[in-house]
């Protein structure tokens, strides 16, 4: 196959137009040499203007040009005998060239001598430092400089944001029981057989629900579920099913316990009674755990929560992050019936509330009124939302301190903590924690100490070391034991035949053990509501107690930082020299000989 190059030759017209094209070529390159001439000029004549000595002069020289940016030359244009210029360039030029012809021509030698002479230059013969940013003119995005983002306003809703403030001194103020004669002459007495002469001692929130509840409920004629106290924890489940028999033995109110400790046969024994004509309700008050309590809705037969008065959630912080076992909506569900138009005393029957209308209060209809309480009450709306409140009035010890935040991030100056309670720290080693204990024990006369731990190994291997070392009685308190053997535990504490309890947070949330004088927190709290429930422990009823909390290296500017900013009041510091601790020491590592021969054996019996 054979190749062709054709050569084409201009003819008259595209040879006239190239001769025109090279004159404007060598116009525009004549104005630019001129222009850059000009600028060269000014610049020497500013230096000579300005004579400084010889060295200074060459240090600024060297700065100048590193500082200087250096004008852009246009190419100038082609040589006669140069192949013809792009068209788009060839446009560019002609435009400049007639600019140039039309009487812009001042305007272009101005801004070529800005260009060619850079930024402007101080009386010392550099920039100043505003020519290295942009341009004043130019738009920035980001800038140059860091600035704190303004703080946001949190909004809250009123009910949250103006609480209904109640006085946190227990020993001020007290409110004798005969000053309210509107509850109970039983009641009253069972308060003073207890040693209560006025309202409340200590934190009262148990009573604040159980005292309401019996008077409401003692006019009642039918046995129906009327209270329903949703917990945690089995054990708090049986401490508050505790507080509601004794102030209901004389009177004909009933409370069942379903936590699943028995089987659901047994307590289904308790809650309903089959008979001829149908199911007979054998409870007035049902204290349950969240689990437990669905297990009943859908599975006893007859159980029925249609006239449900009172829905009391007990520590409702930690009941919020349970939420997504939906007991809460199964409850709502069991206690407005959603078939209700086919009864014929559908009239009389319990709905849902909604936007208060002259037609919806038509109709009066007993409420299902929510009670929540809780040492550490979120104010995050979003999570309070999925309670569905209706008309909710908040109680609070303080007013609101900011709004919504995260998890648990905790507000602070939000929580309150008792007036007898002294807040301490120790820092200290790894290897020296139990030391630390064991001598605080010994030598400072403590007879109750509960010892709190973040993990359920870790309390159990601590609880081995402080048998081994002797002298202290020791026990456990944790998952590792079934609910009957931690309820023995709890009770040989209360009696004082154990002087050391060792525990995960189980028993940190709302486990009333009386005579505690001092918590310790064997390991750290990464959360400042995990802190509040421990020493909530003691210093209870307006008595005095400690707080003492181990802290290492690494974890006390973090930990103290989260206490300053809640305004713990008095946070000391506790050393511990080593020559106090070195008696110790001998017993100590005999102590740690012996753990790890019991751990060893722990695994090999779990491995057979």
């Amino acid at each position: 196959m054979a190749l062709f190059h054709v050569a084409r030759y201009p003819g008259p017209e595209e040879a006239e137009a190239a001769g025109a094209e090279a004159e404007a070529d060598g116009r525009a390159r004549a104005l630019l040499e001129r222009l850059q001439r000009r600028a060269r000029e000014r610049q020497r004549q500013q230096q000579l203007r300005q004579p400084e000595p010889e060295e200074a002069v060459q240090t600024e020289d060297v700065a100048g040009k590193r500082r200087r940016r250096r004008p852009r030359r246009r190419k100038s244009g082609r040589a006669p005998g140069s192949p013809r210029a792009p068209r788009g360039k060839r446009q560019k030029v002609d435009s400049e060239d007639a600019g140039a012809e039309s009487g812009e021509e001042a305007l272009g030698e101005s801004s070529v001598d800005a260009e060619a002479e850079g930024p402007p230059e101080t009386p010392g013969g550099h920039p100043p430092d505003e020519a290295c940013g942009p341009p004043a003119h130019a738009l920035l995005l980001g800038g140059f400089g860091r600035s704190r983002a303004p703080k946001v306003q949190p909004f809250l809703p009123l009910w949250l944001a103006e609480p209904s403030c109640v006085k946190k001194t227990v020993t001020e103020d007290l409110v004798p029981i005969e000053d309210i004669p509107e509850v109970h002459p039983d009641l009253q007495k069972k308060l003073r057989a207890h040693g209560i002469s006025s309202y409340f001692p200590g934190s009262g929130k148990t009573l604040a629900f159980v005292i309401p509840v019996v008077q409401a409920l003692l006019q009642r004629a039918v046995c129906q579920v009327r209270a329903l106290v949703v917990l945690p924890t089995k054990e708090l489940a049986q401490q508050v099913s505790k507080v509601f028999s004794v102030y209901t033995d004389a009177t004909f109110l009933r409370v069942s316990l379903v936590t699943g400790q028995k089987s659901l046969a047994k307590e289904q024994e308790s809650l309903v009674q089959k008979t001829a004509d149908g199911f007979h309700c054998l409870a007035d008050i049902v204290v349950a755990t969240p689990g437990r309590l669905v297990d009943h809705i859908d599975q006893t037969p007859g159980f029925s929560l249609q006239h449900l008065r009172f829905l009391v959630i007990d520590e409702a912080d930690r009941m919020i992050d349970s939420m997504h076992q939906s007991w809460l909506p199964r409850v709502v569900a069991a206690a407005f019936p959603q078939d209700g138009a086919k009864d014929p005393f559908a009239l009389f029957q319990r709905r849902q509330p909604q936007v208060m209308t002259a037609a919806s209060i038509c109709c009066p209809q007993m409420p299902l009124q929510k009670l929540l309480f809780s040492a550490t009450l979120t104010q995050n709306p979003e999570k309070l939302q999925q309670l569905g409140l209706y008309l909710p009035q908040l109680f609070s010890t303080q007013p609101a301190h900011g709004g919504p935040r995260d998890a648990d991030a905790d507000l602070g100056g939000k929580y309150t903590f008792p007036a007898g309670l002294s807040h301490h720290y120790v820092p200290c080693s790894l290897r020296s924690k139990p030391l630390v204990i064991l001598y605080l024990i010994l030598h400072m006369s403590f007879s109750r100490v509960l010892c709190f731990t973040n993990s359920r190994e870790n309390s159990h291997r601590l609880s081995l070391l402080v048998q081994a070392f002797g002298g202290v009685t020791v026990a456990e308190f944790s998952s590792r034991y079934g609910p009957g053997r931690r309820k023995m535990i709890l009770k040989q504490f209360e009696q004082g035949k154990i002087q050391l309890l060792i525990s995960t947070d189980a028993t940190a949330r709302g486990i009333d053990v009386q005579g505690v004088q001092l918590v310790v927190n064997y390991d750290a709290p990464q959360y400042l509501r995990t802190y509040v429930h421990r020493v909530g422990r003691t210093a209870r009823a307006g008595k005095s107690g400690q707080a003492f909390t181990l802290l290492l290296k690494v974890q006390e500017r973090k930990f103290l930082q989260m206490l300053m900013a809640a305004g713990v009041p008095g946070l000391e510091r506790h050393d511990t020299p080593s020559e106090l601790l070195q008696p110790l020491v001998p017993r100590y590592e005999e102590a740690l000989s012996q753990l790890e021969r019991a751990v060893k054996e722990e695994r090999r019996q779990k491995a057979a």
